[in-house]
């Protein structure tokens, strides 16, 4: 919680309550189209769209490609994987841990104009870079007027 030194304990508490309150509306505000597990926020993902394709970007960096996985079914693009528990150096004792390890999932959920059958992934810089490209139907078409 936040502190406020100069205020008395009622306002403090009135202030967190609607910095709480704040923090909710903000999650709440997403987009509809990320979906994630329990585990939310990792990894984190950018999507955005051109003419011809739909681009994802997660962000996973100290992670074996070999370990993550990217599927998509019924328009709901899949990235998932496992970060391994990291053992400290030496007989270091850890005071505090906050990168998260274990299994992750995140779920996009793709517009009806990504092609299934069009899809390409290359990691990169810890960055895993998915381009889906659109269904040619879905694209911009000059009509010819007779």
């Amino acid at each position: 919680m936040a502190t406020y030194p100069f205020f008395d304990s009622g306002i403090r508490s009135a202030l967190d309550t609607l910095q709480q309150l704040d923090n909710i509306l903000r999650s709440s505000t997403a987009p509809s189209n990320l979906r994630s597990t329990a585990r939310a926020g990792f990894p984190p993902v950018n999507v955005g769209a051109s003419a011809d394709s739909i681009e994802v970007v997660a962000f996973v960096p100290g992670i074996d490609p070999d370990a993550l996985e990217v599927t998509m079914e019924k328009g709901l693009l899949t990235i998932s994987g496992e970060r391994r528990e990291e053992e400290p150096a030496g007989q270091a004792t850890l005071y505090a841990r906050e990168r998260a390890h274990g299994r992750f999932s995140r779920v996009v959920e793709l517009p009806s104009d990504a092609d299934p059958e069009n899809i390409q992934a290359r990691y990169t810089d810890g960055c895993l870079c998915i381009s889906i490209g659109k269904r040619e139907s879905a694209k911009p078409r000059l009509i010819s007027i007779q």
